[in-house]
């Protein structure tokens, strides 16, 4: 074949190549831009208590739901059929008039938008992405100069999502997989005297109240620097008869007072949030007594770089563009970490600030790892 015959099929096999990437590249978009629709009217339907209207009522029409939730009747109509055009919820005859169309929760699926104690609950994914996206201006406008994004920007979505989120996972694994993985340490908690525990950057107390419900002899001192989130815990201790044992307050990890009285210090999914991992990890330190160690829970994310990457990295990689990264970019030197914090980071931070060993646990959680870290 001549040489320029050769090129030029060359170059019709690129373009064809190219074609079909397009090609894939369009739909996947689209179809992720029905998902997200779907993810955001999911949103829509657990704020608006449609949902467990559904599942305390049963089959409903329109003007029921619209009566039983306390929204409009119009706008509830639309919902409804989109969710049944989504495949969310059933309709019993879609022949029948809009008016006189009855729309169910499917078995199944009133675990994972009703129920919030399932480890299967969806619902908080939507509130978490209907946050990230909230103050998207902020976003943009960071990208261009580099400041960051208060994590106040985000809203009572973000917290009160992630703490939906996290909630079912600490009541139900918190006690009986995640901290039993390191014997010494759940021996401790149970022993005389009581064991002191620092929940740092406790959000809205969920933890804090697990592991004082799991440990009846420990005392809990829950902390966080986002003050609507302590709000929060103080209020779901109200209701605990957990208040002899459990108290919040507002502070920042980074610049914690070392008082070396305690014997187990927690920090979960917060620390790839800070803008000052360090100073947080040592400002940890400096709370423990003798033989005290820290219990550092963070992302589940690969040793290294790889793209494509799996589901789960994608995920947080979406989380940190939109919020980790914004808000660890807050203050001058900040370390800008980003949600997908591997874990030669977590040592290096840890060694930094002054701990000696930095062991992976033998936890097992799509989400979730687990480290111990002792000076």
């Amino acid at each position: 074949m001549p040489t320029i015959v050769r090129r030029e099929a060359e170059v019709a096999t690129v373009r064809t190549g190219a074609s079909e990437r397009r090609d894939v590249l369009v739909e996947r978009l689209f179809q992720a831009t029905v998902a997200a629709m779907d993810v955001v009217s999911v949103y829509l339907g657990s704020r608006l208590g449609l949902y467990r209207a559904l599942a305390d009522g049963g089959p409903m029409t329109s003007s029921q739901l619209a009566v039983s939730a306390g929204v409009d009747e119009r706008y509830t109509r639309e919902w409804l059929e989109q969710q049944a055009a989504t495949g969310i919820l059933d309709v019993d005859d879609a022949t029948a008039s809009a008016e006189a169309r009855r729309f169910a929760l499917p078995e199944g699926h009133d675990e994972a938008l009703v129920h919030e104690d399932s480890l299967n609950f969806i619902v908080p994914a939507a509130r978490l992405l209907v946050a990230c996206v909230g103050p998207l201006d902020d976003v943009v406008e960071a990208f261009r100069t580099g400041a960051g994004v208060p994590y106040a920007r985000y809203g009572a979505d973000l917290h009160e999502g992630q703490a939906a989120f996290t909630r079912p996972m600490f009541e139900q694994l918190l006690g009986t997989e995640w901290f039993p993985a390191v014997p010494e340490v759940d021996a401790h908690l149970r022993a005389d005297p009581p064991a002191r525990v620092a929940d740092v950057a406790c959000g809205e107390g969920y933890s804090s109240l697990a592991i004082a419900r799991t440990y009846p002899n420990v005392h809990v001192d829950g902390i966080d620097s986002d003050e609507a989130s302590i709000d929060a815990a103080r209020r779901h201790l109200q209701d605990s008869g957990l208040d002899d044992r459990v108290t919040f307050r507002v502070a920042d990890a980074a610049v914690l007072e070392p008082t070396g009285d305690y014997d187990l210090v927690h920090i979960f999914e917060s620390l790839h949030d800070m803008s000052y991992p360090v100073e947080a990890l040592a400002g940890a330190r400096g709370l423990l007594a003798d033989g005290g160690v820290v219990l550092l829970g963070d992302e589940r994310v690969g040793e290294a770089f790889v793209a494509p990457a799996d589901d789960i990295e994608r995920f947080l990689f979406g989380c940190s563009i939109l919020h980790c990264l914004p808000v660890g970019m807050v203050g001058e030197g900040a370390a800008g970490t980003g949600t997908v914090m591997r874990a030669d980071t977590v040592r290096r931070y840890a060694e930094a600030a002054g701990f000696s060993n930095v062991d992976i646990l033998p936890i097992e959680n799509d989400f979730y790892r687990y480290y111990r870290l002792t000076p």
